[in-house]
């Protein structure tokens, strides 16, 4: 298992990984596309993470480190996206992903991290408790645009 912060190359294993996300289908190929990737990659703050393991890219997730007012002018991280290959799961590999987070968010002065998941799966939900996240001390509101 290697777990790795993601570069220009892999774009295409990651967009064929978030089919196992809620995608239904890949992007096509487009200038708007290779812009977004590019402002991913070279955005200091944002952190695409990849886990492989038989050398294709079979977990991932994003941490955006965001700088903040509060809290002694502490950031915090935000993660999103976090998918497993249906052939990987229950293996360590999403967990490896989000301890890799973790340790961004601390090297960065985090003094929180923050996960959304749109998942009512108690199986779900529970990876997410034993990875060290509770559901208790913030209420999320989504507003859809």
């Amino acid at each position: 298992m290697i777990v790795r912060e993601a570069d220009r190359r892999d774009l295409n294993e990651i967009l064929h990984l978030y089919l196992y996300l809620h995608e239904d289908s890949i992007p096509k190929d487009s200038e708007h596309l290779r812009t977004t990737w590019e402002s991913i990659i070279n955005d200091a703050n944002h952190h695409f993470i990849v886990c492989e393991a038989d050398g294709v890219i079979v977990s991932s997730c994003v941490c955006v480190v965001v700088p903040n007012l509060t809290r002694a002018v502490r950031p915090y991280a935000f993660i999103e996206n976090v998918v497993t290959h249906a052939d990987y799961r229950k293996k360590g590999y999403a967990t490896a992903c989000l301890s890799y987070a973790k340790k961004i968010a601390q090297e960065n002065n985090c003094y929180k991290m923050m996960l959304l998941t749109g998942s009512k799966e108690e199986g779900t939900l529970s990876f997410y408790r034993k990875a060290g996240y509770n559901s208790s001390d913030k209420t999320a509101f989504i507003q859809w645009i």
